[in-house]
């Protein structure tokens, strides 16, 4: 390991500390060092404070003069909801500037390297690249798409059933692989159910995670392009305490909307797709409008499949336990009519599997998300 990697590993570690609170700004650890001598150290906290190398470099003091400073992202070089962070490295009188990555945001893009050279600082970057790519994938998508990165989570038996032909489905994943989804759902802004599970599971979409007095919530979206969600659901009753948008089309009954809206439901009516269905590729343009730069998607066979089918799916998570539930009538991870030849099956690029309890966690890669 080279000392540079050494640094922008933990400028990486300290960037994760902001997991889930940073969004829809990406998250950002910074490193300086003056003389092999850690001098300042810091991470982004939130959306709209100050940034991390603005953070460390006032850490450092009058120790950042002449001294490396390393980023996993390029800093910035325009006015936000802050001051640019270049002006603020040029101040410091820091000699040298590794950074993991440019900054994918077309108002940075390279400015703020290109700033910093101009200026006399030397500015190395690509340590640690692909790292750096991975942690603040769903803000790459996101602000390069107007799109959110959409994690689609499935807990499903050995041989892929997701309930029983009687449709129970508590519990087919262990209790390590729920308790990691809870931690999960506190890293997303959304998270996305269908109407069948509604119906099925009557789910709360929280975060419980024990220990932890109070989780940040994302907001809870249910796609029901026709309102069926029952009033006596739990995502009704607990809409006052939880942010929650219900997604339908012109075809749902507009007393039901009332009915939810009464109830703190945002409703919100959707164009529809040509199956007459709230149309996902629209709902996900009108998530990314209010800042919700990721989505988990816990959804049944049909949402699984329509967003598969609409090529939104960036991630996958299947979480398979070590059970068999077998026969034709329990319903599988993926519904709809599924392709005629292989050749055209979903390619998957597999990033990891491990263990988790006794179940396997599988992650891997869409090759064609849009």
């Amino acid at each position: 390991m080279t000392t540079d990697e050494k640094y922008m590993r933990l400028a990486l570690q300290l960037a994760k500390r902001g997991m889930g609170k940073t969004s829809p700004n990406p998250m950002v650890g910074a490193v300086v060092v003056n003389q092999k001598n850690i001098v300042g150290q810091a991470y982004h906290h939130r959306a709209g404070e100050s940034h991390a190398e603005v953070l460390a470099l006032g850490q450092a003091g009058e120790l950042a003069r002449g001294a490396t400073l390393y980023l996993n992202l390029e800093p910035c070089n325009h006015f936000g909801k802050t001051p640019p962070c270049s002006r603020a490295i040029l101040k410091a009188g820091i000699r040298r500037v590794v950074a993991g990555m440019e900054d994918p945001n077309p108002l940075v893009a390279g400015r703020g390297i290109k700033q910093l050279r101009r200026a006399g600082i030397r500015v190395d970057v690509g340590v640690l690249e692909k790292e750096c790519q991975e942690l603040n994938a769903p803000f790459c998508k996101f602000i390069t798409t107007q799109r959110p990165f959409v994690i689609l989570k499935i807990a499903a038996s050995l041989d892929g059933k997701v309930a029983t032909r009687s449709g129970e489905s508590r519990w087919i994943s262990s209790e390590a692989s729920r308790n990691y989804v809870h931690h999960l759902r506190q890293t997303v802004d959304a998270v996305m159910v269908g109407t069948g599970t509604v119906l099925q599971d009557d789910p709360l979409l929280t975060v419980r995670i024990p220990g932890v007095k109070r989780p940040r919530h994302p907001l809870r979206v249910i796609v029901d392009s026709r309102l069926r969600i029952p009033l006596t659901s739990q995502l009704v009753r607990t809409a006052k305490k939880y942010s929650t948008l219900v997604a339908t089309t012109r075809a749902a009954s507009s007393s039901k909307m009332k009915r939810l809206t009464k109830a703190k439901l945002e409703v919100l009516v959707i164009a529809n797709d040509a199956r007459g269905r709230v149309s996902l590729k629209a709902l996900m343009g009108e998530l990314a409008r209010r800042n919700i730069a990721s989505v988990l998607l816990e959804g049944g066979p049909t949402l699984n499949a329509s967003a598969l089918r609409e090529k939104l799916v960036d991630r996958l998570l299947f979480f398979l336990a070590s059970k068999i539930v077998g026969g034709q009538k329990a319903p599988s991870m993926i519904g709809g009519e599924g392709v005629r030849q292989i050749k055209d099956a979903e390619p998957v690029r597999i990033l990891k599997v491990r263990r988790l309890g006794p179940d396997l966690l599988i992650e891997g890669a869409m090759a064609k998300a849009e």
